[in-house]
C-alpha cells in the first residue's frame, strides 16, 4: 500500500483573543468610596421632633441659655457706658432684653419657624443706636442718668418705627418671594459668612484675657471630642453637657486668680475682662423686676434715627433667614419653604415691635451660636429650645440669680464662640454636595461671594468709628449714610447680594441643574416636599385659624 504524498495540514492556530481594553477609572476612584450627597445628618441624637429625657431636657435649656447670655452681656457692655448708664442701668437692660429674647424665642418656636432657634439681640443694630447716642452727646441733662433715660426713649421709638419694615416683607410674603431665589450654589457662601463674619467675636475677645480665654478654648475641644472617646459611657454626656463642665471649671479658676490678687496690678481693660468681681451686676440688680412697657418713659420719634434702624432691620432678616437654614440642617429637617421663612421674619417684626414697646436696647435676631450648639451636642430638638425660655423669664425677673451667670468673663464666651461659630460657617459648605463642584461658573460665584462677603464688611468695620458709629459712607445726609454703613457691615447681606446677582444673571437658565435647583425648588414650596408639612405646620389645630397665606 502506497502513502499519500499529500499530507494533510493542520488548520493555523487561532490568534489569542486581544487583552480587554482597559476601562478608565474616575481620578480616585480606587483610593476610597464616594459618599453620595444626603439631605439630612445621619449622626443627630435627636431631630426637631424627637426628645431626650425631661431630665436632659432641662440641662441642654439651661446650656442654652447660657450660650445666648454672652451676646447680650456684650451689647449692654458696649451701649449702656456710652450711654451714661451706671451698673444698675446695664443690669435692667440686660434683664430686658433676657425677657425679650424669651418672648421672641417662644413666639419663633411656636409659630414662626418651629426650628429649634433662640432669638436674641442683634449686633446689627449698633452702628444705628450709636449714631443715636452721638446726636445726644452734645445736649444738656441735668444727670447722666437722664441722658441715659433720654437716649433709650430714643431708641424704643426708632425700634418700633422700624419693626414694620419686617412686618412688611414678611406678611406681604415678599420675603418669600425672594427667597426662591436662592439655591444651594447661593446658600454655600452666604451661610457660610453667617458664621465666619462673626470671627471679631472669636479670637479676638478671647485675647483680652488669653490666660481665661485660651485655657477654656482647649478644654471644651478636648473634653468635649476626645475625652468621650475613651468610655462608652462617657461619650453621651461629654458630648451634650462638657460645655457647662467647661465653663464651671474655668469661671472657678478665674475667681480663683481674681482672689490671688493676679489682676491686682494691671490696666482697666484687663481687669474688666479678666476679674470675675468687675461687672458689679450682682450688687446692682434688683432681686425681683418684672419689665413691663414703656418702662423707660414715652418713647421719641425722631425721622433721623428710624432709618438706621430700619437699615438694621432689614439686615437682621436677612442674617436670620441664614440661621434659619443652618438650624434647618443641625435639627434634622428640610430647608425651610418660602412661606414658613415670610411669616418668620413678619413675626420678627412683631418681635421688634414689642422690644420697643417694653424698652429693649435693640431689636432681635436668630442666635447663630444657638445654633451652634445644636451641632456641638447633636441634639435639634424644639422642645429643648421652647423650655430654654423658661430659664430666660425666670432669670430676667429675679435679676440677682441672672446677674450671677452674667457675670460670667466674656473671655470665656468668645473662646465658646470660635467653636459655634465656626460649625455653622462649616454647615453652609455641606450644600456644595447638591450642585456641580467642579463647574467653573460655580466655582467663580462661590469665591467670589465669599470673600466679597468677608472683605467689604472687614473694610467697612476698620473705618468706622467705635463711638460716634460713623462708617466709611459721607454722603451728606446722615440718615442715609447710616442706612448704607449698616447693610454693608453685615457680612451675610454682602455675600447674598452678590451671590444672588451672580447665580441669577449668569447663564442661569442652562446651568440649572449644575446650580442644584432641582434639590432645592420643592423645598420652597408647601407641597413640594411631603416632609415640610411635618416641620413646619402649626402646633395643635392652630392652623384652623390662620389664614391660609401664612400656612
Amino acid at each position: 500500500m502506497v502513502e499519500n504524498e499529500h499530507h494533510h495540514q493542520q488548520p493555523p492556530a487561532p490568534a489569542p483573543p486581544p487583552p480587554p481594553a482597559a476601562v478608565q477609572q474616575p481620578l480616585g476612584a480606587a483610593r476610597g468610596p464616594a459618599y453620595p450627597p444626603a439631605e439630612q445628618l445621619l449622626q443627630l441624637n435627636y431631630c426637631i421632633h424627637s426628645n431626650p429625657s425631661w431630665a436632659q431636657t432641662a440641662i441642654l435649656a439651661f446650656q442654652h441659655y447660657i450660650v445666648m447670655l454672652g451676646s447680650i452681656v456684650m451689647i449692654a457692655s458696649i451701649l449702656v457706658p456710652r450711654m451714661g448708664g451706671d451698673h444698675g442701668d446695664k443690669a435692667r437692660v440686660i434683664q430686658a432684653l433676657l425677657f425679650m429674647s424669651g418672648i421672641n424665642t417662644l413666639l419663633q418656636a411656636l409659630f414662626g419657624t418651629r426650628l429649634p432657634t433662640v432669638m436674641g439681640p442683634s449686633f446689627a443694630y449698633i452702628l444705628a443706636i450709636l449714631s443715636i447716642i452721638n446726636d445726644f452727646r452734645d445736649e444738656d441733662f441735668s444727670s447722666e442718668h437722664e441722658r441715659f433715660l433720654h437716649t433709650m426713649r430714643a431708641i424704643q421709638g426708632s425700634l418700633i418705627i422700624s419693626s414694620f419694615i419686617n412686618m412688611l416683607l414678611g406678611f406681604s410674603r415678599s420675603w418669600g418671594e425672594f427667597t426662591k431665589l436662592l439655591s444651594p450654589l447661593i446658600v454655600v457662601p452666604y451661610v457660610c459668612v453667617v458664621g465666619l463674619g462673626l470671627f471679631a467675636r472669636g479670637f479676638p475677645q478671647l485675647a483680652t484675657c488669653v490666660e481665661i480665654g485660651l485655657p477654656m478654648l482647649v478644654f471644651l475641644v478636648v473634653v468635649q471630642q476626645y475625652m468621650k472617646r475613651l468610655h462608652p459611657a462617657a461619650h453621651p454626656i461629654l458630648e451634650r453637657f462638657a460645655l457647662l463642665v467647661c465653663i464651671a471649671l474655668i469661671w472657678a479658676f478665674a475667681a480663683i486668680l481674681t482672689a490671688a490678687g493676679a489682676y491686682n496690678n494691671v490696666g482697666d481693660a484687663t481687669k474688666r475682662s479678666c476679674r470675675t468681681d468687675r461687672s458689679f451686676l450682682i450688687s446692682s440688680a434688683p432681686w425681683i423686676k418684672i419689665p413691663y412697657p414703656f418702662q423707660w418713659g414715652t418713647p421719641i420719634f425722631r425721622a433721623s434715627h428710624v432709618f438706621g434702624m430700619m437699615g438694621a432691620a432689614l439686615v437682621t432678616a436677612v442674617e436670620s433667614t441664614g440661621t434659619f437654614i443652618a438650624a434647618s440642617r443641625f435639627a434634622g429637617a428640610t430647608p425651610p419653604p418660602a412661606h414658613v421663612l415670610s411669616r418668620s421674619i413678619g413675626l420678627q417684626g412683631v418681635g421688634q415691635l414689642l422690644d420697643g414697646i417694653f424698652g429693649s436696647i435693640a431689636g432681635t435676631n436668630a442666635s447663630v451660636e444657638n445654633v451652634g450648639l445644636l451641632a456641638l451636642t447633636h441634639v435639634g430638638s424644639r422642645r429643648v429650645v421652647q423650655i430654654s425660655t423658661i430659664f430666660m423669664f425666670f432669670l430676667s425677673i429675679f435679676g440677682k440669680f441672672g446677674a450671677f451667670f452674667a457675670s460670667i468673663p466674656l473671655p470665656i464666651f468668645a473662646a465658646i464662640y470660635c467653636v459655634l461659630y465656626g460649625l455653622v460657617a462649616s454647615v453652609g459648605i455641606t450644600f456644595i454636595q447638591f450642585t456641580n463642584n467642579n463647574s467653573m461658573r460655580n466655582i467663580y460665584i462661590m469665591g467670589l461671594s465669599l470673600f466679597l462677603g468677608i472683605s467689604i464688611p472687614q473694610y467697612f468695620v476698620a473705618n468706622t468709628d467705635g463711638n460716634s458709629g460713623r462708617g466709611p459712607v459721607h454722603s451728606g445726609g446722615g440718615w442715609f449714610d447710616d442706612i448704607l454703613n449698616t447693610i454693608f457691615a453685615s457680612a451675610p447681606v454682602v455675600a447674598l447680594i452678590v451671590g444672588t446677582l451672580l447665580d441669577n444673571t449668569l447663564d442661569a437658565h442652562h446651568a440649572r441643574d449644575e446650580r442644584g435647583v432641582p434639590w432645592w425648588g420643592p423645598f420652597q414650596h408647601k407641597k413640594g416636599d411631603s416632609r415640610n408639612e411635618e416641620f413646619y405646620s402649626f402646633p395643635l389645630r392652630i392652623n384652623e385659624y390662620v389664614p391660609t397665606r401664612f400656612l
